[in-house]
């Protein structure tokens, strides 16, 4: 196995940086497309898990307001087992989700934007 630096990082000066994160640093219009697609991946995913929380749950009043019992709603324990135990769980999986969604779309626009030796993957031929 061969390790070491590219050739093309050891022959771009020290401290030069990339093509892509010049474009960004000097706020090319190629720079702002970088930036604008990470945004509109973010907002994507932002956007995702909203639709996933409104239709889980804000969608419980209707189902509450179904008629389940002869007095026309849903039993209170129910509502309140729900309300009070169901609805964290859900929360926290959307969340997660979210949280690990943004992560890789960040990820992804660095390895973008990264030297290749500063991500790690010029040592192996």
């Amino acid at each position: 196995m061969v390790t070491g630096v590219p050739l093309a990082a050891r022959r771009r000066a020290p401290g030069r940086p990339t093509p892509a994160r010049s474009e960004i640093t000097e706020q090319t219009s190629l720079g702002a497309t970088y930036v604008r697609a990470l945004m509109r991946s973010q907002l994507r995913a932002g956007l995702a898990a909203l639709a996933v929380l409104v239709v889980l749950v804000g969608s419980l009043p209707l189902l509450f307001a179904l008629p389940h019992t002869p007095s026309g709603g849903a039993p209170a324990p129910l509502v309140w087992a729900v309300l009070g135990c169901a609805v964290y769980p859900v929360l926290w999986l959307v969340a997660r989700w979210y949280v690990r969604r943004a992560e890789r779309n960040e990820r992804d626009f660095t390895g973008l934007v990264a030297d290749p030796a500063e991500r790690g993957e010029g040592g192996r031929w």
